[in-house]
């Protein structure tokens, strides 16, 4: 695949990674750390990484490496598509810190008796909790990864009630080759699941009282400095919690600051500290190279004496936040590799040449 045209390759003197809304100067009082990159860009230049739209890499709260790869340059909102979900799990621990939930073993049907009966009844479904939806592991038969599943999320979008079609979903059957919760790690058999996040989205809504879009503005992105995001929505106008939300890179690494800080931004704690503690924690086994969290992806990366966990957000394409507590590193990816096999494993081997690039 050919790389699109380089626009912006910014190599920027060291700043305070929680001021992502305001631009830095370039300089060539910063030309250490262009060195540094050097081999990253002319990778990225020959197209060894599909087609990546943006590289922005934050050490100890310093951005060292800002660079674009496309048109829309440093101000483009970029679609990362299910790297949302990681925003939406921020937004609970918030509700949960407001007093708008009361935790994540809240089950989900109370806030839905408009939408019953449901299809497909099952005492189960009165079960199912924030928690569930927060680690992919519903009772409900829902699984994007599986183009056979009656829940995968390409037949939600064709319905204009994306809870409903949630809740309508009949239970999941585990045949002999699937683990079931029980034999699972942690208790739970995890199965990705769009549905599920949307619908985590409109619980949200109700929950507090205001559209998720302005719940989201003022207690997450205006303390970020995260202006005019994107949303994605449903037909009946419900802002799409699971994917699709378009953000700058600046404002994606202002989200892996704040995680990496324990919910502080610019001497204000966003999210509450043991709210990160707990959404980084492992509550699901994807494999044997990723646990999953309260809807952030917990990854193993090599390291010089033993291997490292990154909290991370990651969208189709291979969009990717990486924070990295050990390296005290947050990197951002932004691609356009919608149709290349395997872009997260495309965009691995590229976070791995900027971590052997990193201080």
């Amino acid at each position: 695949m050919l790389l699109a045209p380089i626009v912006g390759f910014l190599f920027l003197l060291p700043q305070s990674a929680a001021s992502p809304g305001k631009p830095a100067p370039a300089s060539t009082a910063a030309a250490p750390e262009a060195a540094r990159f050097a081999a990253v860009d002319e990778s990225v230049r020959k197209g060894e990484f599909g087609t990546i739209t943006s590289i922005v890499v934050a050490h100890k709260g310093q951005t060292i490496l800002e660079a674009y790869y496309d048109e829309g340059g440093a101000e483009a909102r970029r679609n990362t598509r299910s790297a949302t979900k990681s925003i939406a799990a921020l937004l609970v621990g918030i509700a949960i810190r407001d007093g708008k939930l009361s935790g994540v073993g809240a089950p989900i049907l109370p806030f839905f008796a408009d939408l019953q009966p449901l299809q497909c009844p099952d005492p189960r479904k009165a079960k199912i909790t924030i928690e569930d939806l927060l680690t992919m592991s519903s009772c409900l038969e829902c699984d994007d990864w599986n183009q056979f599943s009656r829940g995968n999320e390409e037949r939600m979008y064709l319905i204009e009630d994306w809870p409903r079609f949630f809740l309508d979903l009949p239970i999941r059957g585990f045949p002999a080759w699937v683990k079931k919760p029980a034999e699972s790690p942690y208790g739970r058999a995890f199965s990705y699941c769009t549905a599920g996040v949307a619908t985590l989205g409109a619980v949200l809504e109700r929950a507090t009282g205001e559209k998720l879009d302005a719940y989201a503005q003022r207690t997450l992105f205006s303390p970020l400095g995260i202006e005019k995001p994107e949303w994605q929505r449903s037909s009946l106008g419900l802002p799409q919690a699971g994917g699709g939300l378009g953000l700058r890179s600046r404002d994606l690494l202002a989200v892996g600051q704040c995680v990496l800080a324990k919910g502080m931004f610019n001497g204000v704690q966003v999210v509450p500290a043991e709210w990160i503690a707990a959404m980084t924690a492992p509550h699901a086994e994807i494999d044997e190279r990723a646990e999953y969290g309260y809807l952030w992806w917990l990854m193993k990366l090599p390291g010089a004496e033993k291997p490292m966990t990154s909290f991370a957000m990651n969208g189709s394409g291979g969009n990717s936040v990486q924070v990295i507590p050990q390296r005290d590193l947050v990197v951002v990816i932004t691609t356009e590799n919608f149709n290349m096999p395997q872009p997260h494993v495309n965009t691995f081997k590229l976070l791995q040449q900027i971590l052997q690039a990193c201080p």
